[in-house]
């Protein structure tokens, strides 16, 4: 499978270092696309498990020059979804507060979806896990806010780090999910998609 691989060009398109480090992890080669927008919005009936490959998708689709052939495109999106509410970064400080506030003391489900795309075919999937948090603190979340990234990820923490040490009880599913990319999952369907003549 390795091998394989290396005689493809793969492409994350994503601006996430805890995605780079979670490939980089599978010891394939991969480079990463420089950064370009995409229309982030969703129809509003949308069914919530489907919105992260929903984004997915549509940033692969958005990604700004054709694909030559032998190049493969990955791209992803997580969503966090608590008491029926999509959670996706906090847009300030303010609403990373209230994003954390929501999830103290409660389970939550974190969604990500992914798209595999050459130049001719692509393969959307995405995969959940549950979260289980403690009671947090006030100051608990003050903290955390004041001496971590909570903006850039979804639902406005991070499970590798503080907040997650002291906050979470316990997950079901896949850790590297919830870090932002499910990598398992990642690598069996890379294996099919590269199996198959396309």
């Amino acid at each position: 499978m390795i091998n394989r691989l290396k005689g493809y060009k793969i492409i994350l398109a994503s601006q996430s270092a805890r995605r780079r480090e979670l490939i980089k992890g599978l010891d394939i080669p991969f480079e990463t696309a420089e950064n370009y927008g995409f229309d982030e919005s969703y129809p509003p009936d949308m069914p919530d498990d489907e919105v992260a490959a929903f984004l997915a998708e549509k940033k692969s689709d958005a990604f700004p020059r054709k694909l030559n052939d032998n190049e493969i495109l990955i791209t992803a999106d997580t969503m966090v979804k608590c008491r029926n509410e999509l959670l996706g970064k906090p847009a300030n400080r303010r609403d990373a507060v209230g994003m954390l506030e929501k999830l103290s003391g409660h389970r939550h489900e974190v969604i990500t979806g992914v798209c595999i795309a050459s130049l001719r075919r692509k393969k959307i999937f995405s995969v959940s896990s549950q979260v289980f948090f403690a009671e947090l603190t006030s100051e608990d979340i003050e903290y955390y806010v004041e001496n971590y990234l909570p903006l850039d990820k979804a639902g406005a923490y991070g499970i590798q780090e503080w907040i997650g040490y002291i906050g979470i009880e316990r997950i079901e599913g896949s850790y590297y999910n919830i870090m932002g990319l499910p990598v398992a999952r990642l690598w069996r369907e890379l294996k099919d998609f590269t199996d198959l003549k396309y």
